[in-house]
């Protein structure tokens, strides 16, 4: 971690994930060989968590988890710890369970989801956003539990931080968490779940006609849209060969996040992001194999979008 390094918070999901990789996905009632196998962080915040740790960031987690007894929620807590993440705001929810989720991922880099949804963890709220936003340099938030990332925000608004939203779950356009966001950073289905939209760029301009703040849509591999004005822009992404495309998009946020507490253009941060979102992608293992920002800068160097 370098001297001067921007802490971000991460406010929200985080989960075990267990993936196999195989060359096809089983047929029913078939099996199929694994030919790897890793149990790693999951969940938009976890996700994020861990991307920017790699980049050298200084990160802290909060967000609601199972109780002591509940397994997922007591890797989550060690992996993040191991990745040099500030678990004290973590809240373990007594008799809650966190999710969990069964991975398979086919030779395209295709993935199949089973998951075990979390219990009991809807409703909880943080014990003190004001500390949890001390010092930060930007906040990230997720859409999964509104109820813990709508005082955060609120704290973070009241010291002019950065409020970056993980829109990833479909929401009206008056939805509070969106509100209280400075930067949208919206999926393409929740953006089509949400305004109703097929076209991203017409999805763009009837969100922003609720919302105020920086707005943008990304779609794997088609890139990235963003409104400026009235005007909609659209980035490429980088062309890689994909081997694992699991948690690509909260690497995505993760990276935005901080570039833009760094440099405060939104424009850099989503290139940033999209190469970091990238090399993610070439290396299995979800979010574990998130990039060093070593790494990030030299695949900038060499690549265009």
């Amino acid at each position: 971690m370098a001297d001067g390094a921007k802490t971000i918070l991460c406010a929200g999901g985080a989960v075990q994930d267990i993936v196999m990789r195989v060359d096809a996905f089983p047929l029913p009632g078939n099996k199929v060989q694994a030919s790897d196998v890793v149990t790693t962080i999951g969940g938009q915040s976890g996700n994020a968590a861990v991307t920017l740790a790699h980049l050298g960031a200084r990160v802290r987690y909060a967000g609601p988890l199972g109780g002591e007894d509940d397994g997922p929620a007591s890797f989550v807590i060690a992996a993040l710890k191991r990745e040099g993440v500030d678990c004290a705001h973590a809240i373990r929810v007594a008799g809650g369970q966190s999710s969990l989720s069964l991975i398979m991922l086919d030779a395209t880099g295709e993935k199949m989801i089973a998951t075990r949804r979390g219990t009991k963890l809807s409703g909880v709220t943080p014990r003190d956003a004001g500390a949890l936003v001390e010092g930060c340099g930007a906040v990230l938030l997720d859409n999964r539990y509104p109820d813990f990332v709508l005082p955060v925000a609120a704290a973070a608004k009241a010291r002019s931080l950065p409020r970056v939203l993980d829109f990833d779950y479909g929401a009206p356009a008056d939805d509070a968490v969106l509100l209280a966001s400075t930067h949208v950073i919206a999926s393409a289905d929740a953006l089509r779940d949400s305004i109703g939209h097929r076209d991203l760029a017409d999805g763009l301009k009837a969100l922003a006609r609720h919302y105020r703040g920086f707005l943008a849509v990304t779609d794997g591999p088609d890139g990235v849209w963003w409104l400026d004005g009235g005007a909609v822009r659209h980035m490429d992404a980088f062309r890689i060969e994909a081997i694992d495309t699991l948690g690509a998009g909260d690497a995505f946020h993760g990276a935005f996040t901080l570039r833009l507490a760094e440099c405060g253009d939104a424009v850099e941060a989503l290139r940033f992001a999209s190469a970091v979102a990238a090399l993610k992608c070439t290396r299995f293992g979800g979010t574990s194999g998130a990039p060093a920002r070593e790494e990030v800068e030299e695949f900038l160097k060499v690549r265009a979008v």
